[in-house]
């Protein structure tokens, strides 16, 4: 029992030095963003600079190796980027 009540204590413990951390921050957003999404705003645009699309809402955002492709799901509907350049703010 007492070893059991340890290993709570060191797990605790190493949670709550963790917690300060920026990089277990980003680990936590991270695990938010892809079980539930976060609320964003994705503005897309052209090769001259100019916005072509915005879209808002909660949705996980998936750029592909080569960052060609971006693909997010929104509102129930699919939506792929390819080739162009993608601004994706958190609200």
């Amino acid at each position: 029992m007492k070893r059991k009540i340890g290993y709570v204590a060191a797990a605790l413990v190493f949670v709550l030095l963790l917690s300060g951390c920026e990089s277990w921050d980003r680990t936590v957003k991270d695990i938010g963003s892809s079980v539930s999404g976060l609320k964003r705003v994705a503005t897309v645009y052209d090769q001259g600079g100019n916005a072509i699309k915005t879209y808002k809402g909660k949705f996980d955002v998936e750029v592909n190796e080569y960052g060609n492709k971006v693909k997010f799901d929104l509102d129930g509907k699919r939506v792929l980027i390819y080739n162009a350049t993608v601004i994706v703010e958190e609200e």
